[in-house]
């Protein structure tokens, strides 16, 4: 995507701020509203350890009913796919809600501060009560309130829950910059990704596997449930990750690795310029046409002769494609895969790769896709995987898969969620790119 997406423009300041600003925090994600609230245990909501310094003011400002209030409101359920047969309706209703919520003025602005977390007094905690209570996490009547108290934490994870942003339920310049976002431009987002969701949920069948690119997410959905969920690694702005419809047929164990000629070209010839010993560190084997082997010292890398050679790594835990590499049919070249490179997953910035899909936690997903498998139950995956030995397991039953691009859904349980437009597909003004990007 060239990053030059038509629209109006009258959103490109607001997307510059949070774009940079998520940068030059090391994360990306997104920001937003809710449209409803629904019940949930009472046990969703932390315990208040500021009694000693509040005494029973909180209590007095919006007694028992603002605290049995504050509990109705609940974190997204887990369960609850990005894409099923309901989310295209319960989408269009947000976007009614959005309407009137940008109707009243939307949500003020929260000024900047350092890190405002549980236990602060801080004039800008009454702003952040006023901009969650519009948005629908925190109770209406908990507002004029200086104290960042308990319920102020839990508004904020839920807040944070709901953009993809580390759950920790203090106010950093990623949460903030999120919350600053305009109601204007989320409600147009929704507008965008509707059309989106009403292509995408129809004829989802009862088992299939969902890569929301912006959300970097991965889900195993089975009968309209996500059974299970996982964390991704996906395509970088300058190499971004395709929309995939297609069928997982095929899971390989310690597998080897043919390196793309777009990494060749972009990677690999640089990297041997600087290092000649990169492809013997990384067990990269050269081969020719005739699938000889050749020494690096072979190759002019000052020149564009490496793209015409095979470049192989050997399977292991070296291997960039890690120990696992899940199959499907694409014109792409992209897989989904194992990594070598785990502490990846850790951060709120997840868009690293060259455009495959790498996950966290990769063999739990393939013991479910491999589940209606005869001869593959998960003791004889763990053996595969632990031989060291290349192994391929043909699906009994090929798993439809979607990469999808979608920043703005409401679920089933009536939630609202936003990710951040990483690749500029919105054109809800020109895209900023993050200038820390990985290189």
């Amino acid at each position: 995507m060239s990053g030059t997406d038509e629209g109006d423009g009258r959103h490109a300041p607001d997307r510059r701020r949070f774009l940079r600003g998520m940068a030059g925090a090391a994360s990306l994600a997104a920001a937003a509203v809710t449209v409803r609230r629904a019940a949930a245990d009472p046990s969703d909501q932390p315990a208040n350890p500021l009694d000693a310094l509040m005494g029973d003011r909180a209590h007095d400002e919006f007694g028992q009913s603002f605290d049995e209030a504050s509990r109705t409101l609940h974190m997204p359920k887990a369960t609850v796919p990005t894409l099923s047969p309901q989310t295209a309706e319960t989408t269009q209703q947000a976007i009614a809600t959005y309407d009137d919520i940008v109707a009243k003025g939307g949500w003020p602005l929260v000024p900047k501060v350092d890190d405002l977390h549980l236990g602060m007094r801080h004039p800008s905690v009454v702003d952040l009560r006023r901009r969650l209570a519009v948005s629908g996490d925190l109770d209406p009547n908990a507002v004029g309130n200086d104290i960042y108290d308990s319920y102020v934490e839990a508004a904020v994870r839920r807040f944070q829950a709901r953009h993809g942003l580390t759950t920790d339920g203090v106010v950093r310049q990623a949460t903030l910059l999120a919350m600053n976002i305009s109601a204007e431009m989320r409600r147009d987002q929704l507008k965008v990704n509707i059309a989106r969701l009403k292509t995408l949920t129809t004829n989802l069948g009862p088992r299939y596997v969902v890569v929301n690119l912006p959300a970097a997410r991965v889900e195993a959905i089975e009968h309209d449930v996500a059974v299970s969920r996982y964390t991704a690694v996906v395509g970088r702005p300058s190499r971004p990750s395709p929309e995939i419809n297609s069928k997982i047929v095929e899971i390989n164990f310690n597998p080897f690795w043919t390196v793309p000629v777009s990494i060749v070209r972009k990677d690999l010839i640089p990297i041997m310029e600087k290092d000649p010993e990169y492809l013997s560190k990384n067990h990269i084997r050269i081969y020719d046409v005739h699938h000889n082997e050749l020494p690096a010292s072979q190759i002019n890398w000052y020149s564009e002769d490496a793209v015409h050679y095979t470049f192989r790594q050997d399977p292991g835990d070296f291997n960039s494609l890690g120990r696992i590499r899940i199959n499907f049919p694409s014109p792409y070249g992209v897989y989904m895969h194992d990594t070598d490179e785990r502490e990846l997953f850790g951060g709120d910035y997840r868009w690293d790769s060259s455009g495959c899909c790498r996950i966290q936690n990769v063999r739990e997903l393939v013991y479910w896709l491999l589940d209606e498998t005869k001869g593959w139950p998960p003791e004889a995956i763990d053996q595969a995987i632990q031989s060291g030995d290349q192994d391929n397991a043909r699906l009994a039953k090929p798993v439809p898969l979607h990469w999808v691009y979608v920043t703005g859904w409401c679920g089933s349980d009536g939630i609202v969620q936003f990710r951040e437009d990483i690749y500029g597909r919105d054109g809800l003004g020109e895209p900023v790119m993050p200038q820390t990007e990985p290189l």
